[in-house]
């Protein structure tokens, strides 16, 4: 099943980051400029980073905003953003794909429960992170049910 939230304006690839915070912010500008969430949420993703990490393992981290923050999301959507450089999320945990979640609702359950599917092998975040096409990510995640 295709996750609808999911389009190929909403991938960034090849970025450079020099910090979590960086990675964090930069997964939020994407969620604010495709009109999922207002600008206020991105200082929700941060305040939850500190609360606790969101990496996830695998090379995969996915910001989000706070409980509170839903009130910051204007429409459901998802970015992907490669770091194939890496970024450190502490603790040695090394993060080569950023994927951002803004959940209108209950939402965002589905979508989460998709993409832990994907990102438990650790090859299909690999292909996801070489991968050169928006095209070629979509498939891996449409190939879910």
């Amino acid at each position: 099943m295709a996750l609808p939230v999911l389009a190929p304006e909403n991938i960034l690839f090849d970025a450079k980051v020099a910090n979590k915070e960086e990675a964090i912010r930069l997964t939020g500008k994407l969620l604010v400029e495709r009109g999922c969430v207002e600008p206020e949420y991105v200082d929700k993703m941060l305040e939850r980073e500190q609360l606790t990490s969101t990496y996830m393992g695998n090379y995969v981290a996915i910001p989000h905003g706070t409980e509170e923050a839903k009130q910051n999301v204007k429409e459901s959507g998802i970015v992907i953003i490669q770091v194939p450089d890496g970024v450190d999320f502490g603790n040695g945990n090394m993060v080569k794909l950023l994927i951002g979640i803004a959940g209108k609702g209950n939402d965002h359950l589905e979508v989460l429960s998709k993409i832990a599917i994907i990102i438990s092998d650790e090859a299909n975040v690999l292909k996801i992170v070489q991968s050169s096409s928006a095209e070629e990510i979509m498939s891996i995640f449409e190939g879910v049910d």
